[in-house]
């Protein structure tokens, strides 16, 4: 018997009963008219649920090396979430990306929209919204009891946010409004009837909960929350450990993060100079920005050019470079119903019903939407990067047991793998007659790398160093603006809007950030061991195969299962 897939299996299950959010996000039926409980006993049941998991799979004896793998891989997943919670940083979720608010939120863009059991679905949803937000408020003020609230900035910048989805920038962004009026029955809007009262009713109430919560975190949270964005070292620690899925040296990566910039920025300046001759950097960009065929003004005609690049790309990569199921040769490229100024990947549903998609929430205000810019955001979020990714551990059921394919997320190793995905593309040669498309992906390369310096530096509060390659500002104390500065002077394709919006995100997100940059390097790593291992035998297909079959993981237990292959 495969006991440590069956625990995972029995994991799942009781995931799903204790989350419908996460049994939508699936594509798993049954849930969808439901809201997780976001009330300290939530929490609190989550965690017990990961307690009884670890000691059943601390127990149980693998019976081959897949199982072997499995057990490494969820225990390590486990232990790093049930620390944090045991230590007290829930109260970090309330942040400008991944708070619960915005997951009750953001659900509803996955739900169908058709059909009479979709509108019962969304409008017992929309009516379940003002239970989930005072459970949540509840554990936001038991959290600020013991002294725990997030930074005041977070606090404020949360309660914008709610005021934006209710309309705050005009009655088109009414964004229960809009879905409401989305629903449709046979593909005709739903005019009248119960299922119109329903909806109308449900936007109504949903949108008076999240007024109600922006209230409190103005009037009640945001007075007890601190002015001082950093989290400090210790939960800095426990978070990078956390999305990294490894223990790295925060120094030294600190240190590396300034040199990789300014290695980056070296070969930007080479490339610069193929564009237009004689130009710095910001010049080429200048000039690439005012050339009508290298950008759109339409940003539904940059979705559909996204979209055919990333339907080319599958069909170019598949076979050739990478083993693409054919399940997942499919990716949806949408522009998001809100104007957070989010950039973010979806994955399919568990039958592959519901495609793969990349949502874009498109800033108010931005105008410009360049090819050369974007080109490695497609590749990042499409294929090789997370739609692979996560597409290809979806389909791997002969290999991956239900945990691994749906529940194992480590942000190193998956957004490490879609960085390395932008830069293994210039190494297969999709830059080579593409000068201006490397420029930007140079760029997104040093804006990773910027997110390391900032992260690390603002979170641990680190001193900017005397000797930085860029003499900027040396020997001084990291804060919110200077954080902004330093990513807008090493940044130069995301409008002041995204960036300020990317820097709440770090500010909030204490430990992220750097996983990409870092995640990149681990992987990197991983492949110099693998080809050393193998020697002559190396081929570099069958590694992305090996990896990628493993499936998500920490990556410190990553390392170790490749290895063993």
């Amino acid at each position: 018997m495969r006991r440590i897939d069956e625990i995972a299996d029995e994991y799942v299950d009781e995931v799903l009963k204790l989350s419908p959010l996460e049994a939508t996000a699936l594509g798993v039926p049954g849930h969808d008219h439901e809201i997780d409980d976001f009330s300290p006993a939530g929490f609190a049941a989550q965690a017990d649920l990961e307690r009884r998991t670890i000691a059943a799979l601390e127990e149980a004896e693998p019976v081959d090396e897949r199982e072997r793998t499995a057990k490494e891989a969820i225990l390590e997943r486990l232990r790093l979430s049930l620390e944090r919670y045991e230590a007290g940083d829930i109260y970090l979720s309330l942040n400008v990306l991944a708070s619960a608010i915005h997951g009750m939120r953001q659900i509803f863009d996955l739900m169908p929209k058709d059909g009479k059991e979709a509108a019962e679905n969304i409008a017992a949803r929309l009516a379940a919204v003002p239970d989930a937000v005072e459970q949540y408020t509840e554990t936001l003020r038991a959290e600020a009891a013991e002294g725990r609230v997030a930074a005041k900035r977070q606090v404020l910048e949360v309660a914008q946010h709610c005021d934006n989805w209710n309309g705050a920038k005009g009655k088109d962004t009414d964004f229960w409004a809009g879905l409401a009026n989305s629903v449709t029955i046979d593909g005709e809007p739903i005019k009248a009837g119960p299922q119109r009262i329903a909806l109308s009713n449900g936007a109504n109430w949903a949108r008076s909960a999240i007024t109600k919560f922006a209230v409190f975190l103005r009037e009640e949270l945001a007075p007890q929350a601190p002015e001082k964005d950093a989290v400090g070292r210790d939960r800095y620690a426990r978070a990078s450990r956390y999305f990294i899925g490894s223990e790295i040296d925060l120094a030294e990566t600190y240190a590396w993060g300034w040199q990789e910039l300014a290695r980056i920025e070296a070969d930007m300046r080479a490339t610069a100079e193929k564009i237009k001759p004689g130009a710095s950097i910001d010049e080429t960009v200048a000039f690439l920005d005012q050339d009508p065929e290298a950008n759109f003004t339409d940003k539904e005609a940059f979705r559909d050019w996204m979209q055919e690049l990333a339907d080319s790309t599958i069909a170019d990569l598949a076979d050739k470079h990478f083993d693409i199921p054919e399940q997942i040769r499919t990716i949806e490229c949408k522009i998001a119903p809100t104007e957070d100024g989010a950039i973010y990947y979806t994955g399919p549903s568990e039958d592959f019903s519901r495609p793969g998609a990349m949502w874009w929430s498109v800033p108010e205000g931005q105008q410009l939407f360049g090819k050369w810019r974007e080109k490695s955001t497609v590749y990042h979020e499409g294929v090789p990067g997370h739609h692979l990714q996560v597409g290809q551990t979806m389909a791997r059921v002969e290999l991956l047991n239900r945990f691994q394919r749906q529940l194992m997320w480590c942000s190193g190793h998956g957004e490490g793998w879609a960085l390395y995905s932008e830069r293994l593309m210039d190494e297969l040669g999709y830059y080579d007659d593409d000068p201006a498309g490397r420029l930007g992906m140079l760029d997104a390369q040093a804006f990773r790398a910027a997110r390391v310096v900032v992260d690390i530096g603002l979170h641990c509060e680190f001193t900017i160093p005397e000797d930085n390659p860029f003499g900027w500002r040396p020997g001084e104390e990291w804060d919110g603006e200077k954080m902004f500065e330093f990513m807008k002077a090493h940044t130069r394709t995301i409008e002041d809007d995204m960036l300020s919006f990317e820097r709440n995100r770090y500010l909030g997100w204490a430990g992220q950030a750097p996983s990409y940059k870092v995640g990149e390097r681990l992987w990197m790593q991983a492949r110099d061991d693998y080809r050393a291992r193998k020697g002559e035998d190396f081929n570099l297909k069958q590694f992305h195969s090996d990896a990628l079959n493993l499936g998500s993981m920490g990556l410190a237990p990553f390392a170790d299962a490749l290895a063993r292959l």
